[in-house]
């Protein structure tokens, strides 16, 4: 079974392909809604699945390891099983959560002491423990240990930082190695590529990178603040040199805008907790424009949520009524927007796939992405 098929590659570096896992086919380029703690916030699985149209989705490791933590995980024989999700799921490797906890955590070449944000309690997250953790979570995809370092961050931090995540990645190697699957699925191992906005150092991580040999391969490190030109000319470096027969998942991004220029740069897998974030802060994407409900201009407007959503959510409800419970604080306000930005951008790379198989990808970004980024 190939892990990896590409089936149409455009003019540039776009490309449709197919990933296969224990858990199902994901079409890509797909974006995988982010569930941190065995739930993406305020949406059921049945409407992941149904109305979203979600083909995989992600835990988060440092999360999942203090609650519900990993005996309960155990038992209950895995995240599929636990969050009863029967499609894939892909886990981070916990490294981007603790070293956002700058000031209760302690790093060494062995890894990092850091503090519970929820008890105040001390842990320990070494490379080992990360692929331990991963392995007892059990998701279809999971992620080397890594150091995500600041933006901006001088060029000697990022350069040590960069060659401990590729000493790191050695020990996550063997200990893979070492160490089976515990469900009985195949676990598919990612490594990513470090360097901040240095580009001498994006290429020697991704040399490094490719040169482990795994199935596919993250770019991490960025959308942590930088500017947006310069997100795209580090993908853009980093993509031509990560081998083309493997997926390439660009972390934490973002837009839909980054969505569609990072896969005009070749990228396949995308992730960010901003669709179901903004949808709770009352901001929705659509094919028009983005939307503020809390503004005043929706508050007679009885059409339809969004004429062109795909989801349920979009049909049954109407503007002025979702603007009413913003207004009036109402959690179904915070589920409704969810689900909706969420299948908009299911939609989004579904139809970018699309174009991608019809040849016309980029002409067709080049038109669309001016009008995702119009205020209504």
């Amino acid at each position: 079974m190939k892990f990896f098929n590409i089936e149409k590659t455009s003019e540039g570096k776009a490309r449709a392909g197919e990933i296969t896992t224990d858990h199902g086919k994901i079409q890509t380029p797909i974006f995988m809604p982010v569930g941190t703690v065995a739930s993406v916030k305020t949406v059921h699985q049945r409407e992941l699945k149904e109305d979203i149209k979600a083909q995989i989705i992600l835990g988060n490791t440092y999360h999942l390891y203090l609650r519900p933590a990993m005996d309960t995980m155990e038992q209950a024989g895995g995240l599929h099983k636990f969050m009863n999700w029967d499609l894939p799921i892909l886990t981070d490797s916990g490294g981007f959560q603790v070293f956002s906890l700058s000031k209760s955590r302690k790093m060494s070449e062995e890894g990092v002491k850091f503090k519970s944000h929820i008890d105040g309690s001390y842990h320990m997250f070494t490379p080992e423990k990360s692929m331990e953790i991963q392995r007892q979570i059990g998701a279809d995809i999971f992620m080397a240990f890594d150091e995500c370092v600041a933006y901006p961050s001088g060029y000697n931090e990022v350069k040590a930082s960069m060659e401990m995540t590729h000493r790191w990645l050695k020990r996550c190697i063997d200990w893979n190695e070492a160490n089976p699957e515990l469900y009985g699925h195949k676990q598919r191992f990612f490594p990513i590529v470090q360097g901040s906005t240095y580009s001498d150092l994006r290429k020697i991580s991704a040399e490094v990178i490719s040169e482990a040999g795994a199935e596919g391969n993250a770019i991490g490190g960025l959308s942590v603040g930088e500017p947006e030109e310069e997100l795209y000319r580090i993908t853009d470096e980093v993509t031509d040199i990560l081998p083309k027969e493997k997926p390439r998942y660009l972390m934490g991004v973002g837009t839909p805008w980054n969505i569609l220029e990072s896969i005009g740069l070749g990228i396949d897998m995308m992730d960010c907790v901003m669709p179901t974030r903004n949808a709770r802060n009352a901001m929705l994407f659509t094919w028009q424009g983005v939307m503020n409900m809390k503004n005043e201009k929706w508050k007679q407007d009885f059409s339809p949520l969004d004429e062109f959503g795909t989801s349920y959510v979009d049909r049954e409800y109407s503007k002025a009524y979702l603007r009413h419970l913003f207004v009036s604080k109402e959690y179904l306000a915070k589920q409704i927007a969810s689900v909706h930005n969420l299948a908009f951008y299911l939609d989004l790379v579904k139809v970018a796939r699309e174009h991608i198989v019809a040849g016309d990808f980029y002409e067709w970004k080049k038109s669309i992405v001016p009008v995702l980024k119009q205020r209504l």
